[in-house]
């Protein structure tokens, strides 16, 4: 039963993964604002997450509180990153995550980090390294600061998450999600009106959908029956399924560094997962 339990977390976990890697392809289709975009895909993904819980448990308990926070903070810090370092700093900085989890997650979550995850971390991040080597830059000392924080808020998210394993975490993405947009929307009122078009308007309404409202739902099943740590690890194959997206859909084939980097990741990740499941056979 454990064995398939844990099978299920870290299969829901790279679904998970998968739908997050979305967001670049259509958020390039929106002529928006980025926090205009962020607010109104965290409003629709609420709206996805409220229906699928149709009565949510919200008490309030600092986990559930805490978790929301951190994830809405995550969100408005990678927006704020993004329009102030490169897109690669502003990735490979929030990725740092999964080493901070390993030791915040020792101490307040008492789980121990296995071997395979512990020899995953620095395979990881030469391959981050690698994949974006030819993007990186020195970028503004502010975004490259705020992309360190955002890597220290998406930490505690998947911390404070895992804290509610034996409840129902989901309420604390629908929490964030209403925070996220009330802070976005009325932001939003301070800058120009974006310009609707059907293309937008399809392209927030996947956002929102699948994106993040049913990714909140799935990575609500892994936290659950993973670790924090592990759960971040296979978080990181996140950025390896863009260039993945751009080949398909533009049809730009991924350079060398993408290939080698995205390799390492990719079997770092599925060789961890794999003993892990088998040790909980």
């Amino acid at each position: 039963m454990g064995n398939r339990n844990e099978s299920a977390g870290i299969l829901a976990m790279a679904a998970t993964a998968f739908l997050w890697s979305i967001a670049g392809l259509f958020i390039k289709v929106i002529d928006w604002n980025p926090i205009a975009i962020a607010g109104m895909r965290s409003l629709i993904a609420s709206a996805v997450i409220f229906l699928y819980l149709k009565h949510p448990d919200i008490h309030f308990s600092f986990p559930q509180i805490a978790a929301a926070v951190a994830n809405a903070v995550t969100m408005l810090l990678f927006v704020c990153a993004n329009k102030t370092t490169t897109a690669a700093n502003a990735i490979l900085l929030q990725y740092c995550a999964p080493v901070l989890t390993v030791f915040i997650g020792a101490i307040l979550l008492k789980e121990k980090t296995h071997v395979e995850n512990l020899i995953a971390l620095p395979l990881l991040a030469a391959g981050m390294v690698i994949m974006f080597f030819d993007r990186l830059g020195g970028g503004r000392l502010l975004g490259n600061v705020l992309g360190l924080m955002s890597a220290v808020t998406f930490s505690f998210y998947f911390v404070f998450m895992r804290m509610q394993k034996d409840g129902s975490p989901l309420e604390s993405n629908l929490l964030s999600h209403w925070l996220a947009a009330g802070i976005c929307i009325v932001a939003s009122l301070f800058l120009p009106l974006p310009h609707i078009t059907i293309q937008s308007l399809g392209a927030i309404a996947v956002l929102g959908v699948v994106q993040i409202g049913i990714s909140s739902i799935l990575f609500s099943v892994a936290i659950k029956r993973i670790s924090a740590v592990q759960a971040n690890l296979i978080a990181v194959i996140e950025p390896v399924f863009n260039p993945v997206w751009v080949f398909f859909i533009i049809g730009e084939a991924p350079g060398v560094h993408t290939l080698i980097g995205g390799g390492i990741i990719v079997s770092a990740v599925t060789i961890a997962s794999i003993i892990t499941a088998r040790r909980s056979a």
